[in-house]
């Protein structure tokens, strides 16, 4: 099978640096060499690549963002109606206003709405923002947050602090070491973590940053004490709902919880692909963006906007969030009674719509490639984790199980017999951040 796709991508790492723009994008990460790449069309969970080949996609659906599916036809229609109109103008798109709106109808604690078109970008904009309400520079965080320099800062002077946020391996370059000891990291649910934060660093705190949910529940109590502790410190708590944000519910997870913040930050899921992000908030808290320059040109593009009213309303008006929940559980439930007839020992984490599993003991990362390479062959674009969309159906979830089952009892084999590394076509995926140089 031809693969211009792996071709491209090797005239493309001498020519961008890292190969990619996303490191999650990068075939090394899922199928050194093999991988296909890039696509040519992509429709629903429908994805063709540059040689006209065909797969499910049942691995990250563009990272998450394509919640109802990739070109969805109503959200595609909004779009094109925005650019027959006029994307930008010197005058500001009503479609912001009306966006606005609908976010405060979703979250009646928050008063005011600003936005970006990404959601690392909004993280760094919401930490601007809580920063110039707290008057306080250092910050405790829990989570993934994106990659600008107040985040990695906190692997400056300690290599190691974000290792089990994401990513091991995230090297601070180019951060300035003058940040070094202004971030704070403490583990989902091990409250005491921050407590102990708060007790050597209470009174230098003006940012609790995290995402209300990730790969378990919060414990009982959890969230509710969270707030508690930046109320007791007079710090501006971020639900970071980039990920989270529109998979349990129509709007926020932390919704589901009880639990509110004074800031919390969308991108993703709420805009079906099209660039867009939101960082609502509290109007003592929102209030203090006017005090602190914060200002873009393509913050006030109209594809955005028309995109998130077309997917949000679509999601309220279809209950999507039923839809990923009931697809995510039968994926997550596939994994187990797949691994449990091949003998195989997994361990399975994430939310139902966003779903990881692991393979467990040494081979746990080439049985991972291996799991990738065979899947693909099968007509799937698959890796251990699974982030579920509006257009999956019941049968392509028949399909990738039964393809899993396969798998999994190849991969059990390999393992008993020592020799599942020799059935890999190529290099083992990567596991942590590499320099491709």
């Amino acid at each position: 099978m031809s693969n211009s796709g792996a071709d491209l991508y090797k005239k493309a790492k001498t020519i961008i640096p890292g190969g990619t723009q996303l490191l999650s994008k990068r075939p090394e990460m899922f199928l050194p060499d093999h991988w296909p790449s890039y696509y040519k069309k992509i429709s629903g969970v429908d994805v063709e690549d540059l040689d006209g080949n065909h797969y499910i996609d049942m691995t990250y659906n563009a990272l998450g963002s394509c919640i109802l599916g990739a070109c969805d036809p109503d959200v595609d229609a909004a779009v094109i109606h925005a650019i027959n109109n006029g994307s930008m103008s010197t005058l500001n798109c009503p479609e912001e206003v009306e966006l606005a709106e609908l976010m405060l109808e979703l979250h009646p604690w928050a008063q005011m709405v600003r936005y970006a078109r990404c959601g690392g970008e909004a993280m760094a904009v919401a930490i601007r923002i809580a920063r110039a309400a707290s008057g306080k520079d250092k910050i405790a965080f829990c989570g993934y947050h994106g990659w600008h320099d107040w985040y990695l800062a906190a692997n400056v002077g300690h290599d190691h602090a974000l290792d089990g946020h994401l990513l091991p391996g995230l090297h601070p370059d180019g951060v300035p070491h003058a940040l070094a000891d202004t971030m704070y990291p403490f583990r989902y649910n091990e409250i005491e973590e921050l407590e102990k934060i708060v007790q050597e660093h209470g009174s230098e705190i003006g940012v609790i940053s995290m995402e209300p949910i990730r790969n378990s529940n919060p414990k009982e109590g959890f969230l509710k004490r969270v707030k508690e502790i930046a109320r007791e410190i007079d710090a501006v708590l971020i639900f970071d709902e980039v990920s989270a944000g529109f998979r349990l519910c129509t709007g926020g997870a932390h919704l589901t919880f009880g639990v509110t913040p004074d800031i919390a930050v969308y991108a993703k899921g709420m805009s079906n692909g099209y660039p867009m992000a939101a960082i609502i908030g509290t109007s003592d808290v929102m209030s203090s963006a006017e005090d602190t320059f914060m200002s873009s040109t393509y913050w006030t593009e109209r594809i955005g906007p028309t995109a998130a009213l077309a997917t949000i309303k679509k999601h309220r008006d279809n209950n999507v969030h039923e839809h990923l929940i009931a697809i995510g559980t039968l994926v997550q439930d596939g994994w187990k009674e797949a691994a449990e007839k091949a003998g195989l020992e997994i361990n399975i984490s994430g939310m139902k719509p966003l779903g990881h599993f692991s393979i467990a003991g040494d081979q746990s990362n080439v049985g991972k490639t291996y799991f990738v390479q065979e899947m693909l062959e099968r007509g799937f674009l698959a890796s251990n984790a699974f982030y579920a969309t509006y257009a999956h159906t019941e049968q392509h979830i028949s399909d990738y199980i039964a393809a899993t089952e396969e798998v999994f009892t190849e991969i059990a084999k390999g393992i008993e017999e020592g020799t599942l590394a020799t059935k890999l076509k190529g290099p083992e995926a990567h596991k942590d951040f590499h320099r491709l140089t």
